[in-house]
């Protein structure tokens, strides 16, 4: 057991000054005023460790040729049984460099060339390898928008050219699984009613008539592909799909699709929307948004209304909202660097940090051991040398689940 001296600490609340944080094994044991009996490691300005709400670290790496980076399946539109971390290479350098700036937790998943990619999982940054990685498979990355027809004429699989085409794909897919599983609910049932027939006569005991039962449902449930599977996930909401969406009228789609299916969602980009009302839309939905990456090259024309200057609209609509890297479009060490247009637009410093550590955390629904530094949570913090918000500032100690990960000596 030990203590943090935080001269000032950001616990994605609010703002404290001179308070220590005890900390045993991995978790934090207490946050007291009064100095612990026990030895004072560190000191500084301390904050909870960052969360990149949407990254693809690991899958297009450091020094490697674009033809050998893994962001996207090109095979088919539906991939949603994909596994990013079937796809990551820890031993790729900017892992290290996220640590030692902070960033110690990334949602990765495919990109948005299909539209249902893959998985999102949350990986530990400071991971050794794949075993160690994972934390919360949280859903599925799905694509509205121009990225997956933009894929037409070169991917394969069947694809349409318009986003009406691409949409209607989905309500058929959609459509496709809701009317499977209802024809194997209805085999189900007309299997209980027999069931139940031959147990009343005492043809069967009521173990055998369990026994036949469940088998009967398992090789029905067989008939489900691990695309079905994937998708029941999301129509049952025991899975949220993160959406890749930039303009306000595919928001709008969203949202409509969303109330449709009843499922759950997390708008991911949104950096076209330039009115306050559009991201009104999302928050009344109760959609949560990643936004950003906010300093990207506005490439492609869904994007002409891209500026940093939709934070304040952003703000504004009092939608919730965490932040993302996108790594490698911005490279993950440089996520807290876009935190300074939420200062710029009005917010505190407190406020501000929470983005990428208690509304990414609550978002993604890390919540219960991440994203504030609390009495119980997990021991991830960053001891800075200096407000964080001064641009030469970075973290002396990165500490992840009680270990330290850097301590920067000179």
């Amino acid at each position: 057991m030990y203590a943090i001296k935080a001269n000032v600490l950001f616990d994605g609340y609010r703002k404290l000054r001179d308070v220590y944080i005890v900390i045993e094994d991995k978790l934090i044991k207490d946050i007291t005023n009064k100095k612990p009996g026990t030895e004072v490691l560190f000191e500084g300005v301390v904050t909870p460790a960052f969360i990149d709400g949407h990254s693809h670290i690991g899958m297009a790496r450091h020094s490697e040729p674009s033809s050998e980076e893994e962001v996207n399946e090109q095979a088919d539109i539906y991939t949603p049984d994909l596994d990013p971390l079937d796809s990551v290479y820890f031993d790729d350098k900017y892992f290290e460099d996220a640590v030692e700036f902070g960033v110690l937790y990334s949602c990765i998943h495919p990109g948005s060339g299909n539209l249902i990619g893959g998985k999102a999982v949350v990986i530990r940054n400071y991971a050794k390898n794949r075993e160690e990685a994972p934390i919360k498979y949280v859903g599925y990355k799905m694509a509205l928008g121009y990225n997956p027809r933009s894929t037409y004429k070169t991917w394969k699989g069947k694809r349409f050219y318009t986003r009406m085409g691409v949409y209607a794909l989905l309500h058929r897919k959609f459509h496709e699984v809701i009317k499977k599983r209802k024809k194997i609910s209805w085999r189900i049932e007309r299997m209980k009613r027999r069931l139940g027939q031959r147990l009343a006569t005492g043809e069967i005991s009521e173990d055998e008539y369990h026994k036949e039962l469940e088998e009967y449902i398992d090789m029905l449930n067989m008939e489900f592909s691990p695309i079905d599977r994937a998708i029941l996930e999301i129509l049952d909401r025991k899975k949220v799909v993160k959406v890749h969406v930039h303009k306000e009228d595919d928001a709008i789609f969203l949202i409509n699709i969303a109330k449709e299916y009843k499922i759950r969602a997390i708008a991911d980009h949104t950096c076209d929307i330039y009115r306050k009302e559009g991201f009104e839309m999302l928050k009344n939905a109760g959609i949560p948004i990643i936004y950003g990456p906010i300093d990207a090259l506005a490439y492609k024309t869904e994007l002409k209304h891209d500026t940093y200057k939709n934070v304040k609209a952003l703000i504004e609509s009092g939608a919730k909202f965490g932040l993302m890297s996108d790594h490698p479009v911005m490279l993950a060490r440089n996520l807290h660097l876009q935190l300074r247009y939420f200062l710029i637009y009005g917010y505190d410093e407190a406020k501000t940090i929470s983005i990428i550590t208690k509304e990414n955390a609550e978002i993604l629904g890390l919540d219960k051991f991440l994203g504030t530094i609390e009495k119980g949570k997990w021991a991830s913090l960053l001891v800075w040398n200096n407000n964080p918000f001064y641009l030469g500032s970075r973290p002396q100690v990165v500490m992840g689940e009680g270990k330290i990960l850097f301590e920067k000596k000179d």
